[in-house]
């Protein structure tokens, strides 16, 4: 008889954790969404075998039960859940950005016979939805798993054995260091982009032109600005504490910035440059991180008919596919540039290889 795993919120992530899944294991996948469509798009893509109709249903019986949804709704689903039945000895974990929260109502489940384990799988993708789903998403990446102190080792070895087709890199942490590291390398970030966006709203105002300036290169810094304002809302409630350490160490550091400018202390200012150039440098370039990496690759092109064209064709030649292309131009030269964006690495290299080879200047930053 199958195993039964019973996913809740059949988005990206539930979609490609279902497709791992599928790929390692012969098993039942069932799937719940408020949304009928993606449950359509679900069913239609085999993604899942069976949509039930309600979410004590897809529990019943089910070995594995993953809560993919907001992290706020993942509380809510842990309370509905102490009031099923649920099969002994039954693993249940969720894939939430804030983790201390999450463990701490899961405790609710403490006399279910059933293991919580916390999780967070660290990549995702620009595109959303159950039909953007891929079972090579997490490959490479984090995925973080928060077990409680007296978690059974074998639950925690069952867990990852289910999770085995994703291909990620297993860590553990304790919910608290969780939300500590991924507030300082994914929350604060999208905070940071966030005001950084407001700012430049606000001076719209008194300078119209500025919009058209920020289509290039501030545009693409602050592209993490353009995630679910529901989502980070959420997220930024549940990770309040490390959050605000993390402001007020950022006021701090503002303001030995602005002291720095102050003073024209040109050496200083120089060396807080390059400790922070030396530092970026040095991160991983080929790992999945908590930000989704963007695959970009920018070609100078001249300013002739085609050359569009001409560019797509060479890739379209060696079945290189493009996720976007977009034509910048801000260029203090007179040459234009292209950026074009790829799905992986992979496919970035063969690109720049090949228009290299047809005399295109390509380059990565």
């Amino acid at each position: 008889m199958k195993r039964t795993v019973f996913i809740v919120g059949l988005g990206l992530i539930g979609g490609s954790i279902a497709l791992a899944i599928r790929k390692e294991h012969d098993v039942h996948i069932r799937g719940y969404d408020i949304s009928d469509e993606q449950l359509r798009v679900a069913l239609s893509l085999k993604v899942i075998d069976e949509a039930p109709v309600s979410f004590e249903e897809g529990v019943n019986g089910a070995d594995l039960i993953i809560l993919a949804t907001p992290v706020l709704k993942t509380e809510q689903l842990l309370e509905e859940l102490a009031r099923f039945d649920l099969k002994r000895g039954a693993i249940i974990t969720d894939v939430g950005s804030t983790k201390v929260r999450i463990v701490e109502k899961a405790a609710c489940l403490k006399d279910k016979k059933v293991t919580f384990i916390g999780g967070h799988p660290m990549a995702g993708s620009h595109k959303s939805g159950v039909e953007a789903a891929r079972a090579h998403l997490f490959e490479n990446a984090f995925y973080i798993l928060t077990p409680v102190e007296n978690t059974d080792v074998r639950a925690i070895i069952q867990l990852q054995n289910w999770l085995k087709g994703t291909k990620a890199t297993f860590i553990e942490l304790s919910a608290e260091q969780h939300d500590r590291l991924a507030g300082a390398i994914s929350h604060f970030p999208h905070v940071i982009a966030a005001s950084l966006v407001h700012q430049i709203s606000k001076i719209e105002g008194e300078e119209p032109l500025v919009s058209r300036l920020a289509a290039g290169g501030f545009r693409d810094i602050t592209r993490i600005a353009s995630a679910s304002p529901t989502m980070w809302r959420d997220i930024l409630l549940h990770n309040k504490e490390s959050l605000l350490q993390l402001l007020d160490s950022w006021t701090r550091e503002m303001q030995c910035v602005k002291e720095l400018i102050e003073q024209e202390s040109g050496e200083e200012i120089f060396t807080y440059f390059q400790e922070a150039k030396d530092f970026r440098d040095g991160l991983p370039v080929r790992k999945k991180g908590a930000i989704p990496s963007f695959y970009d690759l920018f070609v100078d092109v001249p300013d002739h008919p085609g050359v569009i064209s001409d560019v797509t064709g060479i890739l379209a030649q060696h079945q290189i596919s493009l996720t976007n292309i977009r034509i910048l131009e801000t260029r203090e030269d007179i040459m234009g540039v292209l950026r074009l964006s790829f799905r992986s690495e992979e496919d970035r290299e063969r690109a720049q290889i090949h228009l290299q080879q047809e005399m295109y200047d390509t380059y990565i930053l």
